[in-house]
């Protein structure tokens, strides 16, 4: 992807911006002020400390730490906590695997309530003018209509979300705006001292910081979603948005402050500053808005899963590109896993307000994993002092660690969401840490050192040829290595004789979207090394990108294949391609301790229930042979066998 391209600043960029990001964050007004309010009574002190901390979260949190600082932290345009642990993964010595872990289970996990909570939110306006309307129903057939059309992408209706959203956030602006003006002394709220006061002396105000961090659950998403927009296009939208966004609450707590009830009696504030001649159309308004913010929520889910696959932290799954957008992914799999989560947190909640109680503890520790890694970042790459780095992290960690505390109270109202998130990280940390078992007991041999008998075989008539051009997957990442294993599949038992032996290794690195590939000829077309750099957002086609590389080489004479016979015949004009992938299970000679045992076994199980090679890297279209392995991690260290006379 062309990053200067990215990165420029145009009419259609910004609203590109506009349409991505900000469906979670932006659709906020619809539930925040009334999960601070909810049953109590309304005075000056909670309304205008409620807004003062709303406006301080979003100052704090969402403009310093994710808007002029986290951005910064891009990975060559690509943002998200996969691409900043790629960045610094090098400086953590394993350290930072498991709060990557976190940071993006708590988001997986936060995509199954972020849609019911903010469709429910604003189809539950409808009650307002048919009561007793049953709302359960229209948001399941909504959000099923939504993950059904995954599947044909968004590329064509993808192109209305930057209008829809410009609509939305004028909306917002406007209703505020409206509501000031009848109660101008709102504006004092910004003043930070009616923050303190509501967390110091209003009763348990402390607590209602768990409604306060509703405001910015999608500050995470602004940085997620980096790669789609750039980040000057993200900084100057959320001047607007903000803008809107906190005019809007104003408004709000305007409202509050001169509406004449003591209490909300189940009111939304947000539907009751809107005219009633007005009502039915920004219920409309906000519906297309929390399908927006749903859908970009899914979306960054599926790029999520990606990144993981890459980074080798998820199994391989089939992944899918519905439209010739670059980066547009659908994930079957997660899609299907996210629409049955979905379903189930409205049936189980049944409204928005019991969705609220259990909404953000997953997002609080997202945010302290992305301080973590984010201070990594600043310290080896950016080198700043370690003076500031400190401040730094104090500043947030006290403001992320006020809203865990407030945060944890929630576990009770979503300990069903515990099995979920243990789920998601117990698969992310199985086959982490199962592939580096795997990769310990990975025995290389010098290939230099086998290429006389490669030769040998290569031109012994007496054995029958297997293929001509015979390629081998290869985790070498080392020109002259090769495992051991490769080499006994050809030598062993009937011997693999072909005119050129491939090895090829794929390098994953951490640049999001490279692709090159280098070759290294070890013996005259005979034996060739070749090394596939393929970017941790790229979904690999092996076959392609090989059949590719080979006629590069042949329409430039190199390697002097372009003499030689390709195995094509009369009957078949398609050259002869052999691939061989080597599959491995456990032996029975191990014996394990129960961790490790675990671990193999549980990693063992999930590769069955994962893509195959073949398909994962895109071999599916060739002539494939899969050979299978066992594997001896702990050998049998005392064999008592007695001979009976």
């Amino acid at each position: 992807m062309n990053i200067s391209v990215k990165q420029k600043v145009t009419a259609a960029t910004l609203l590109i911006a506009l349409g991505i990001i900000y469906g979670d964050i932006g659709t906020s007004p619809l539930y925040v002020m009334k999960a601070i309010i909810g049953d109590r009574p309304i005075n000056e002190l909670l309304v205008y400390g409620a807004i003062s901390c709303v406006f301080w979260t979003l100052t704090f949190q969402t403009t310093f730490k994710y808007i002029l600082l986290t951005l910064s932290a891009d990975n060559h345009g690509e943002g998200g906590v996969f691409s900043l642990y790629a960045l610094v993964k090098r400086f953590g010595k394993g350290k930072l695997v498991i709060p990557t872990i976190l940071g993006a289970t708590c988001l997986l996990a936060d995509g199954i309530i972020t849609p019911p909570i903010s469709v429910a939110s604003a189809v539950e306006g409808l009650e307002a003018v048919v009561p007793n309307l049953p709302t359960i129903p229209i948001v399941i057939a909504i959000l099923s209509g939504l993950f059904i059309f995954q599947r044909f992408g968004t590329q064509k209706v993808g192109i209305i979300f930057g209008p829809a959203m410009v609509v939305w956030f004028t909306m917002l602006l406007v209703l505020g705006v409206s509501q000031i003006v009848h109660h101008p002394d709102i504006l004092k709220a910004l003043n930070p001292i009616y923050a303190y006061e509501l967390l110091t002396q209003y009763p348990k105000g402390f607590w209602l910081l768990g409604a306060v961090f509703l405001c910015t659950t999608g500050a995470e998403a602004l940085y997620s979603d980096l790669g789609h927009c750039g980040k000057e296009n993200i900084r100057i939208t959320w001047i607007f948005v903000k803008l809107a966004l906190l005019t809007n609450y104003l408004g709000q707590g305007a409202w509050l402050m001169h509406q004449g009830n003591e209490f909300l009696n189940g009111q939304n504030p947000f539907y009751a500053i809107m005219p009633q001649w007005f009502l039915i159309i920004g219920i409309v308004i906000a519906t297309l808005a929390t399908i927006i913010a749903s859908q970009a929520l899914i979306s960054g889910s599926f790029t999520l899963i990606n990144e993981a696959i890459s980074l080798n932290f998820w199994p391989r799954v089939a992944l899918k590109n519905p439209t010739n957008l670059k980066g547009q992914i659908y994930i079957p799999s997660v899609n299907t896993i996210l629409w049955i989560g979905c379903i189930l947190m409205i049936l189980y909640f049944k409204n928005s307000s019991n969705m609220e109680a259990a909404y953000g503890f997953s997002i609080t520790v997202a945010m302290l994993m992305t301080t973590f890694l984010l201070s990594y970042y600043l310290i080896f790459i950016k080198k700043v002092k370690m003076t500031w780095v400190a401040i730094v992290l104090v500043i947030f960690s006290i403001i992320e660690v006020s809203f865990f505390i407030a945060n944890v109270v929630k576990i009770k109202e979503r300990w069903m969401f515990l099995f979920f998130e243990l789920f998601i990280f117990m698969v992310m940390y199985v086959w982490y840490y199962s592939r580096k078992i795997n990769n310990k007991f990975l025995k290389f041999t010098n290939l230099k050192e086998q290429t006389i008998l490669l030769n040998e075989l290569s031109e012994d008539d007496s054995i029958p040829k297997y293929a001509t051009h015979l390629i081998y997957l290869s985790k070498a990442d080392k020109v002259y290595e090769i495992e051991e294993k490769i080499i006994k599949s050809i030598f062993a038992k009937k011997p693999k004789r072909a005119d050129v032996y491939w090895f090829l290794h794929i390098n994953r690195t951490n640049d999001p979207f490279t692709l090159n590939y280098e070759v290294e000829e070890l013996l005259d077309d005979k034996v060739i090394k070749v090394v596939l750099n393929v970017g941790f957002r790229i979904q690999p086609k092996v076959e392609l990108y090989f059949k590719k590389i080979v006629q590069e080489l042949v329409e430039r004479k190199e390697l002097n294949l372009h003499i030689r016979p390709d195995g094509s015949t009369k009957y078949n004009n398609e050259p002869d391609f052999k691939f061989v992938i080597i599959e491995k299970f456990i032996s029975v000679e191990n014996e394990f301790a129960f961790k490790e045992g675990w671990m193999l076994t549980s990693y063992f199980w999930l590769k069955k229930l994962s893509l195959s090679d073949e398909k994962a890297f895109g071999l599916d279209k060739s002539d494939v042979e899969v050979e299978e392995y066992p594997m001896v991690y702990s050998p049998t260290a005392k064999l008592e066998l007695n001979r009976k006379n």
